[in-house]
């Protein structure tokens, strides 16, 4: 029997089964892996999901397998080679934006003793659980996380940008009703507790 996923899922790309599959809406609580999602969403701003998912492990190799100290101290030298990596997104403000970003998350580490205690305290350590299959692009969650990160001086961190990101590191469950990897994802949940 074939398993049935949300929508969104190009059942002919196996990158994409695999995303969504092994990880999209899993809980995410180690600061390596939050920072190499968000770097990710931030380069995916304006394009498609599919087209970062291609490119992931160019991503991984050009930003120093996505290690933020290393990221936070990138001068105009390596944005510069960055910019002549073709198989990246090669976008200036994106580069000069992720290297603003790295700072300011490990500005927040600092403060909140990791990215995931200042994440995850947006919603109090719960999931959110969207009840039907009317799922938005933008929510008054997204709306506080953006606010708070600009504020903090982050860049490509509107709040639809913020809301793919919350979906994709855990914050929100939004698979599908009829998924089967949305009660995975609550008994992954559910263990992580």
């Amino acid at each position: 029997m074939e398993k049935k996923r949300c929508f969104w899922v190009d059942e002919n790309s196996p990158v994409y089964v695999k995303y969504h599959d092994e990880e999209w809406g899993v809980p995410v609580h180690d600061d390596k892996k939050l920072y190499e999602m968000f770097l990710l969403e931030t380069f995916q701003a304006g394009l498609s999901w599919i087209t970062i998912l291609r490119k992931r492990e160019a991503f991984r190799e050009a930003f120093d397998c996505f290690d933020v100290e290393k990221v936070a101290c990138y001068g105009e030298e390596k944005i510069k080679d960055l910019m002549e990596n073709a198989d990246i997104i090669r976008n200036r403000k994106k580069m000069e934006a992720a290297v603003k970003n790295a700072r300011v998350f490990q500005e927040i580490q600092r403060e909140f003793g990791s990215f995931s205690r200042y994440l995850w305290g947006f919603t109090n350590n719960e999931i959110i659980v969207n009840q039907d299959d009317c799922f938005p692009v933008k929510t008054e969650l997204s709306d506080r996380v953006s606010k708070d990160m600009k504020k903090r001086g982050m860049a490509f961190v509107g709040s639809v940008t913020i809301y793919s990101y919350l979906q994709a590191v855990g914050l929100v469950n939004d698979h599908e009703l009829s998924c089967f990897c949305r009660k995975d994802v609550q008994e992954k949940a559910r263990k992580l507790k």
